[in-house]
């Protein structure tokens, strides 16, 4: 048990967790989440007043059996016949959410593209690059990490594609 309790920061989830062991600059957003609201997404750009444009949402699909993390801004959608092509598929459906969660450790509205349980291939949308930070969950529903999208990249061993559209 004392080993556990080490490894984890108070009050800190896996990706944040994952962020601190990698040495990564981050800085950590909190807001109050309202179950009622129609997008976790725009919500936390809201909230953190942000543009959505800046705001990343963490989406999981299966590309041929494969599941396979999706960043892309909250302001848009994931099209998922580039994700399947920017990971080397031919075909992308949503992935059924309990799998989603049970898979990456986090719930919907939480799920984080760091620190899941058991890592996914991951493309993020190349829209990230335009700027020099980018928000995404960092584990849990009202909790949101600003990073580099470089540093995202790195931690997460991601392809680099233009998976959205407006």
């Amino acid at each position: 048990m004392a080993k556990k309790a080490k490894k984890q920061q108070p009050g800190g989830t896996p990706a944040t967790v994952a962020l601190t062991a990698a040495g990564a600059d981050y800085t950590v957003h909190s807001y109050d989440h309202d179950p009622a609201h129609p997008s976790y997404g725009e919500e936390a750009a809201e909230a953190m007043g942000v543009s959505p444009d800046r705001v990343f949402k963490t989406l999981v699909a299966d590309v041929d059996g494969t599941l396979t993390v999706a960043v892309v801004p909250v302001a848009g959608q994931l099209d998922l016949k580039a994700l399947a092509a920017a990971a080397g598929g031919k075909r992308a459906t949503m992935a059924d959410p309990t799998l989603a969660e049970r898979t990456t450790g986090y719930v919907r509205g939480g799920i984080s593209p760091l620190g899941q349980r058991k890592r996914l291939p991951t493309v993020l949308d190349d829209s990230a690059t335009a700027h020099a930070t980018i928000c995404v969950s960092a584990g849990r529903r009202g909790l949101e990490v600003e990073l580099s999208p470089q540093d995202l990249q790195k931690l997460t061993g991601a392809v680099l594609a233009p998976i959205g559209r407006g």
